[in-house]
């Protein structure tokens, strides 16, 4: 006889009635209702179970919540663990500008374009399964990372470790689903899920930090180990086995259009960054939009399909993915110029520069769970835009700043944002899922999550670009460099400064001032596009937030 296993039903359509599921009273009408075993006698896997009352969940769903988190805190971690290390890494392995930039953004967009695939093929699988799948595969890639010997091992390592991401990702919101069956329990443990995500962002440069003070840049990899390995052995036992009863045909030239469609457009935000508009960047954004355009067609079509894009005629919904989508951006763009900032222009070491941003990450946390308690009183749309006008503050005054920001200014810089991020993050998911029907639940957090993803790709992508364009147009190279040495310190600050270590004397002294200079020139440009950005998502929260009939969940 196998494992029990929790499967979802799909429950009526009801009245639409206002979004804002936080500050609603529990209704067991309007929740999906989950299929529970009867007693002892088990149910085959993939087969409905007698339906009982919804239960309330007890210690065990509690403790399966917080391996889960594990799992979340883990891909969340790895999307900025790097910022710290890139500074040791670019001294090694001597990585090109084009080459860094994708060393840091591989993983994310690699997760971000199997996400959906890969939750529909949990449906089918088992979820849980799918979760130890991606577990253990993430764990053999990262200590593959860790001893990576050049900047191309270490590129396709970040790409097996976004294949297993996705594989981890979409399992873990699924299962929660099915674990949690009463709204109001769900509810705190999606608030805590989120949060994990902000925390486990913010937590990478720290804990990166702190390794790279005592060992090598690969210890940053092997995070993974210690995290994994409690998953593996604890997920069987606290965590319920479920999987889509009718998950519909596998539908393999939407998964091949939905890659087509991400990885084009972001390959040509990267090639203007460093070359400039020229027709690769034309003809890969041009192909990116054609599959889009094809995948959005194919999908209207389908009864059942991969993604339901209908979801989007809801505006609470669209504007929460794009909100979730822009802070994101916001955080890992900040983390991106502004670690590099603190250890190459200011001198701080990796273990001075985590503890340095400690404010921030604890500020995240508290202000993603201290919100749930907020949005009793004050409406999603007033909390989320007043969070991102603290980020958006951030962001002027970094710009406005510049160079000449003192250590500790820095520091209540990114706590601002810090704050401002948790709030929109957490909101942002809630309203995600509570703005759409019941049945759309399960396709509703894979575009969250997905959203997630894509912000910290175009992070790095946008900021990043922003960064190594300002960059390359003010750095004023002294003269007698021969072209290997130019071309090295153009590509990178950290190239540049190593550049000037094996130079010596008057002229490295000039080449380090003038990298440092360029490179602070164009950390405030990227400030400025920052500040721009999260402009947008204010407005978005201001236009499309306001209790728009909506399904409740």
């Amino acid at each position: 006889m196998s494992e029990p296993t929790v499967s979802s039903t799909r429950a009526p359509r009801h009245q639409p009635a206002p979004a804002g599921d936080l500050r609603q009273p529990a209704s067991p009408a309007s929740d999906e209702v989950v299929s529970v075993p009867a007693g002892p006698s088990a149910v085959p896997t993939g087969q409905r179970a007698p339906e009982e009352p919804m239960r309330r969940a007890g210690a065990r769903e509690w403790a399966g919540l917080a391996v889960l988190l594990l799992a979340v805190l883990l891909v969340s971690i790895d999307n900025t663990v790097l910022s710290f290390a890139l500074p040791s890494i670019s001294r090694e392995l001597q990585p090109s500008a084009a080459t860094q930039l994708w060393i840091v953004d591989s993983y994310p967009l690699v997760l971000a374009a199997l996400l959906v695939p890969m939750g529909n093929l949990g449906d089918r699988i088992g979820r849980r399964r799918l979760l130890l799948i991606g577990a253990t595969g993430f764990a053999v890639v990262s200590v593959l990372a860790a001893f990576a010997p050049t900047a191309e091992a270490l590129l396709a390592a970040r790409i097996g470790l976004g294949v297993f991401g996705a594989a981890l990702m979409p399992c873990t919101l699924s299962l929660i689903r099915c674990m949690f069956a009463v709204r109001e329990q769900r509810r705190l443990a999606i608030a805590i899920w989120a949060t994990g995500f902000s925390a486990g962002a913010a937590i990478g440069p720290i804990v990166g930090g702190v390794l790279l003070e005592r060992f090598h840049w690969g210890s940053v990899f092997l995070i993974a180990v210690p995290l994994l390995l409690p998953l593996l052995i604890l997920a069987p036992v606290f965590v319920t086995e479920s999987r889509d009863p009718d998950p519909g045909p596998f539908d393999l030239p939407s998964v091949l259009l939905s890659v087509l469609t991400i990885t084009p457009v972001v390959f040509a935000i990267k090639h203007i960054a460093v070359d400039g508009l020229d027709l690769i960047a034309i003809g890969c954004a041009g192909l990116g939009l054609m599959a889009g355009w094809l995948l959005v067609r194919r999908l209207l079509r389908q009864p059942n399909p991969l993604l339901d894009v209908r979801l989007f005629a809801y505006p609470a919904f669209t504007g929460s993915v794009l909100i979730n989508l822009l802070s994101v951006l916001a955080l890992i763009g900040l983390l991106f110029f502004l670690s590099q900032h603190i250890q190459l222009v200011l001198g701080l070491s990796p273990m001075q520069a985590g503890l340095l941003l400690l404010p921030g990450t604890v500020s995240m946390v508290v202000a993603g769970i201290l919100v749930v308690r907020l949005v009793r009183r004050f409406s999603e749309r007033t909390l989320v835009s007043t969070g991102l006008s603290l980020s958006a503050m951030a962001y002027v005054a970094m710009a406005a700043g510049g160079a000449h920001v003192p250590a500790a200014v820095l520091a209540l810089i990114f706590s601002a944002l810090a704050v401002g991020i948790g709030v929109a993050e957490t909101l942002s998911n809630d309203i995600i899922l509570a703005s759409v029907p019941p049945h759309k639940a399960g396709a509703a957090s894979a575009v969250s999550e997905t959203a997630y993803e894509i912000g910290a790709v175009l992070g790095t992508s946008i900021l990043g670009g922003v960064l190594t364009a300002s960059y390359r147009g003010n750095l004023q190279l002294p003269a007698g460099l021969s072209a290997d040495e130019a071309g090295r310190a153009s590509e990178t600050l950290a190239g540049a400064l190593q550049v000037s270590e094996q130079l010596g004397g008057v002229q490295g002294a000039q080449l380090a001032e003038a990298a440092k200079s360029a490179f602070d020139s164009g950390v405030v440009v990227s400030a400025g596009a920052g500040a721009l950005l999260v402009a947008l998502a204010i407005g978005l929260a201001v236009t499309l937030l306001r209790q728009p009939k909506t399904p409740q969940r």
